[in-house]
């Protein structure tokens, strides 16, 4: 039953985060979806924690749903008028996103000197190399989440540039967890659908248009995009 849940909740945050990616920014149509994705996001991240908790306290997917969280939280917080909580909870993830990357910079480095193939059927090397790029971007995030603890909130463009990119990390995370196994993407869609090309094809796609968007905001300048804090 929990398996269900999870499979049915990154799906339709898949479904949810393509359509408020491509929206309008700060219109109906994105604010409407992008709730629902964080809902699905919360709802897919938690059961992938717990299912592989199941499994092992050590099993990749307690790492990957917590840092699902993680992402998905703070890019919620940038939007949200500051508060005693969203203080609270961005602290605690800059403290969680530290001991991630950390945990995933060692794995990283683990599952590349490993080699062969994981528990999953996907190469430990490609495991590993996912691995860094993460800490990479978990790095990045550490970093600007600091900075806005000791600045203060942002506003502007800076905003919803930190809020795209966060997002995007989360939307990712699902994307590729789905998408990187071919016998997965073979159960429920037909060829051409699982060859490599098309499967990484929605990788492309996801980060083509996240940096289309920020460099629609590249100048700090830019007339924001206008988002309605109240309606997120």
């Amino acid at each position: 039953m929990l398996l269900t849940v999870h499979v049915a909740a990154g799906a339709l945050a898949m479904v949810l985060g393509a359509i408020a990616l491509s929206a309008r920014k700060g219109g109906t149509v994105h604010r409407r979806s992008g709730r629902w994705f964080v809902g699905a996001m919360i709802v897919m991240g938690v059961t992938a924690s717990t299912l592989g908790f199941l499994k092992s306290p050590t099993d990749g997917n307690v790492f990957a749903g917590f840092l699902t969280l993680y992402f998905v939280g703070t890019a919620l917080t940038t939007v949200r008028p500051p508060s005693r909580w969203s203080r609270a909870i961005n602290g605690v993830a800059l403290t969680a996103v530290i001991v991630l990357t950390i945990g995933s910079i060692v794995g990283g480095i683990d599952n590349i000197n490993r080699g062969g193939l994981s528990a999953g059927g996907v190469p430990n090397r490609t495991i590993g190399v996912m691995s860094l790029i993460l800490a990479g971007a978990m790095t990045l995030a550490a970093i600007g989440d600091a900075r806005m603890m000791r600045s203060g909130p942002l506003r502007g463009a800076p905003r919803l540039k930190r809020h795209l990119w966060r997002m995007c990390v989360a939307l990712f995370i699902a994307a590729g967890s789905f998408f990187s196994i071919r016998e997965r993407v073979a159960t429920i869609l037909p060829e051409p659908f699982p060859s490599g090309p098309m499967r990484l094809l929605p990788i492309v796609l996801l980060f083509g248009t996240m940096f289309y968007w920020l460099w629609k905001l590249r100048r700090k300048s830019a007339t924001p995009v206008p988002v309605r804090n109240d309606a997120r």
